[in-house]
């Protein structure tokens, strides 16, 4: 049994921040039902990544949405929106991510869902809060970072505002969002109260980066200052970052320069005794060391690092990466089946419970497949 079974969640968002919130919670043992609009559904079975068409939609859409099911209703069709306010009275927990003012134009914000249900866990999420300059701004992940100054955190500092690889505020937001929800559910357990989680994508990248933040402001508003090369951290001193050698690359963290330039025979480095000139001259120092580990392979240096306990790995590819037994040893990957027969792998939820890994088997939902059997079960 998983420890979420029995609780029901509607799902009437869509894309990748309110899904990626459900689908922890489906992984968990939640029953999410997924309420999407007739003919079209969730915008996302359409947003695709690279190309990569899974049995007819995006990949994005099929990874996000697997384990839950799909109840089709035109939330302005009135006749429909009472079926979905009857599945509000049994739900636990509602989630949604539309921005502010449609929701309550469609008579669904939290003061109207609490009078049907007192108990209920109202989620939602926004791109910048319901207040503001920026309520009304798109909340598209890559505005969010934008904004949100992350993006002066990565790559080298001749280069430019380099954004992340990935879409991270709407998955961060998505994970604050799960967090509120469990603790409102144990609220739940304790008083019976309801309550309403609010996120936006904004706060949760903000949240990101408290330890830079923090810094930001005790250090007397300086900028920050990225390295010229090998940035792998603003606010930390060499060699902290990813250096290329001559079959790869190879990274290195948090480790006495001096050290360093022993071990790797690296000797225009043992002038750096003190520590206060690891960050002031790290530009000086990255240099150096980009041109010294250029002379050998990833596995030389990695021979000599690794057994004096120098903190440093491997840069490996998603090729390198699932064929290597210490990712095999993970189980990180599931096979899931959608309903008409289609299989594909996917990653696991990450969270163990009693050394139990929280896998499931079921893919996502053919658009509206769950509507009969949702009507005749509740309405």
């Amino acid at each position: 049994m998983k420890p979420l079974q029995d609780i029901l969640v509607l799902d009437l968002s869509q894309y990748l921040s309110g899904p990626s919130c459900t689908l922890k919670l489906a992984d968990l043992g939640a029953r999410v039902i997924k309420i999407e609009r007739p003919i079209t559904g969730d915008a996302g079975r359409e947003l695709y990544l690279s190309n990569v068409d899974m049995n007819g939609e995006s990949s994005l859409f099929r990874v996000i949405n697997r384990n839950k099911e799909s109840y089709c209703a035109d939330l302005k069709n009135y006749s429909e929106k009472k079926k979905i306010l009857k599945l509000i009275v049994k739900a636990d927990v509602l989630v949604h991510n539309f921005r502010p003012g449609v929701i309550k134009r469609l008579g669904l914000d939290y003061d109207a869902v609490k009078v049907l249900n007192p108990s209920i866990i109202y989620g939602e999420i926004s791109g910048y809060g319901k207040e503001g300059p920026w309520k009304k701004k798109p909340g598209l992940d890559l505005f969010v970072q934008a904004i949100s100054g992350a993006t002066f955190l990565n790559g080298n500092a001749n280069k430019g505002p380099v954004p992340f690889g990935l879409a991270i505020a709407d998955m961060i937001a998505g994970g604050h969002l799960a967090q509120g929800i469990l603790a409102g559910l144990v609220q739940k357990g304790i008083s019976g109260k309801g309550c309403k989680v609010s996120v936006n994508l904004l706060e949760s990248m903000l949240d990101l980066q408290f330890e830079t933040i923090t810094s930001y402001y005790h250090d007397g508003g300086q900028p920050i200052q990225r390295t010229i090369q090998n940035n792998g951290h603003a606010y930390l001193g060499a060699p902290y970052g990813i250096y290329q050698t001559e079959n790869g690359y190879i990274t290195l963290a948090l480790v006495s320069i001096p050290k360093l330039g022993e071990l790797l025979q690296c000797f225009d480095l043992l002038v750096y005794q003190e520590k206060s000139t690891w960050y002031d001259q790290r530009d000086i120092i990255k240099q150096t060391l980009a041109d010294h580990l250029k002379t050998e392979t990833t596995e030389y240096w990695l021979s000599i690092l690794e057994p004096a306990d120098v903190w440093c790995a491997d840069v490996m590819d998603w090729d390198n990466l699932l064929k290597h037994d210490g990712f095999k040893v993970l189980q990180m990957l599931q096979t899931v089946t959608m309903s008409d027969g289609y299989k594909y792998q996917t990653t696991r939820c990450p969270i163990k419970i009693d050394g139990r890994l929280m896998t499931s088997e079921k893919g996502s939902p053919i658009l509206g497949e769950d509507t009969d059997k949702i009507e005749e079960e509740f309405l």
